[in-house]
């Protein structure tokens, strides 16, 4: 039961570095200092934007519009920080104490 525990803490934290990789990566591209035009940069982008858009989605459609403001990422960044708390504070019940 450790090996679930660890996977699971794995995951929350690739997704959360990922989420961190593509908001850094937007930063770059609204303030211009990246080109979606690059194709380097077009695949990098498709590529994290697909892998996040599934988590994103189903947020998405129960925040309010909010214009050009997307709270999608907030979000799931506290549920994240939420489930690894509660991983934590179970660990034992994983490792059997």
């Amino acid at each position: 039961m450790g090996t679930l525990f660890e996977a699971l803490m794995l995951i929350l934290d690739v997704i959360w570095f990922v989420m961190i990789a593509h908001i850094i990566m937007s930063w770059l591209i609204n303030f211009q200092v990246l080109n979606l035009r690059q194709p380097l940069v077009w695949q990098i982008w498709n590529g994290l934007s697909r892998m996040l858009e599934p988590i994103y989605a189903p947020v998405r459609s129960i925040l309010p519009n909010t214009g050009g403001l997307d709270l999608a990422p907030l979000v799931v960044f506290i549920i994240i920080i939420i489930a690894q708390r509660a991983l934590a504070n179970n660990a034992g019940w994983f490792y059997g104490f």
